[in-house]
């Protein structure tokens, strides 16, 4: 049913999508207290209050173009995303040493693989939803040409390491919480955020160059500016610091846009069988 609603879904213009999608956006937020408040303290936390109101509908957008995103044609989906700085790209993949995308919750992250795979072989990150019922269409979805799945456990990143030791690229969610023992607390906009370590070590395993991409949703459904942007941080010292450094890159990179971001995710959230944090973390 789930799927056969998505697909109905795709045939409509991403302009009708993003203006249902605003609609949704605010529905959400004035029915659902937790998300209302999530959404509030998470964006002043952050400095962007102002951004508030754009942001609920940002949000909106956001569930209202997955069906487009993941069931439309590949070819048409892309005809809606233009790049920006692809040379930053093509010089770290012509080093040889593979490349570490990092993508963050902000704009149209899921149409971020599928335009890097039109470009280049990609291995991506997936972690299975925990509803079975979207297992189906999210992995279909996901698994396009190009575009390979590597699931979140030790066997997805030896697939992960492998494809970079071969100049391949891969990508990762590094603001998704990651489960006990695979983060450390690192401060995320003044607030410990327990944080994924993975993306250090596989720089450091490999020598692979990391690079932040985000994709900016632009008005009235024109479609997508899939951006590349160079880490400029130092991934030496511990996992706490390397974590804290991919942290400070996100937190640069929302700004660029950060009425895009997605504000509602329990960023802050205590995995199970994790210590509550040291409220002094770096």
């Amino acid at each position: 049913m789930l799927v056969a609603l998505f697909r109905f879904l795709s045939i409509f213009p991403l302009p009708v999508l993003h203006a249902a999608g605003s609609a949704l956006g605010w529905l959400v937020y004035l029915f659902s207290g937790s998300y209302r408040r999530r959404l509030q303290e998470n964006i002043a936390r952050a400095g962007f209050a102002s951004h508030q109101k754009s942001a609920v509908r940002e949000a909106g957008k956001n569930i209202m173009e997955l069906p487009f995103i993941w069931c439309a044609n590949p070819a048409r989906v892309l005809r809606t995303a233009s790049i920006e700085n692809w040379e930053l790209v093509q010089a770290a993949l012509d080093a040889k040493k593979g490349v570490i995308f990092l993508t963050p919750h902000l704009g149209c992250f899921e149409i971020v693989a599928q335009a890097i795979a039109a470009k280049t072989r990609l291995t991506v990150l997936y972690r299975p939803p925990r509803q079975a019922a979207l297992k189906p269409l999210i992995e279909g979805a996901r698994a396009r040409d190009n575009l390979l799945l590597a699931a979140a456990n030790l066997s997805g990143v030896r697939i992960m390491a492998k494809a970079l030791k071969k100049g391949e690229a891969i990508g990762l969610l590094p603001d998704q919480v990651p489960q006990q023992g695979e983060g450390v607390w690192a401060s995320f906009f003044g607030k410990p955020a327990y944080t994924m370590t993975l993306s250090a070590k596989l720089h450091s395993m490999t020598g692979a160059p990391v690079i932040l991409t985000y994709a900016e949703r632009l008005p009235s459904g024109r479609g997508y500016v899939v951006r590349f942007v160079p880490f400029e941080g130092a991934l030496d010292g511990d996992a706490t610091q390397q974590a804290s450094a991919i942290n400070a890159a996100m937190e640069s990179l929302i700004a660029r846009s950060p009425s895009q971001y997605f504000w509602s995710y329990n960023r802050y959230k205590k995995p199970d069988g994790v210590a509550a944090p040291d409220q002094d973390v770096a």
